[in-house]
């Protein structure tokens, strides 16, 4: 090939290339932010669940978060809850006591229990996804 056809292609890369990168940047502009964290204390609409993160402590490695989870029968109601920290995302123990499982159609309390003894940081976002909805609450403080 020619010096002048390869800086011709050279200028139709470049100019592809910016291109693609003002439509990214519209893309991003356009992008609604994300909604607001969930308020500890005060109850939430999930789908079809009802959820209210009642109290939030640490102890010996520990995150428990007192919830009252009802709404509609199911055997997995409160599987979907995670605790996100640093190096990642967390599941609820399940050999916790008062642990949270099954749920009814009547709100009831119980306790999601964390371990994050192995953990950095003090950055604690609790999620709950039922179906297409996300909920999250900031427990950091």
């Amino acid at each position: 090939m020619r010096t002048r056809t390869l800086l011709v292609l050279a200028v139709v890369c470049g100019l592809a290339i910016l291109a693609a990168g003002g439509v990214l940047l519209l893309g991003l502009a356009n992008q609604d932010d994300p909604p607001p964290p969930a308020v500890v204390g005060e109850p939430v609409r999930v789908g079809d669940m009802e959820v209210t993160v009642v109290d939030v402590s640490e102890r010996a490695g520990r995150v428990l978060v007192d919830i009252e989870i009802g709404g509609v029968d199911d055997p997995d109601g409160a599987d979907a809850f995670r605790l996100v920290v640093p190096s990642g995302a967390l599941t609820p123990d399940p050999a916790a006591s008062n642990r949270c499982g099954p749920t009814t159609v009547q709100v009831e309390p119980c306790t999601l229990s964390f371990d994050v003894a192995a953990g950095d940081g003090s950055t604690r976002v609790l999620l709950y996804q039922r179906g297409d909805e996300r909920v999250r609450w900031e427990l950091s403080e």
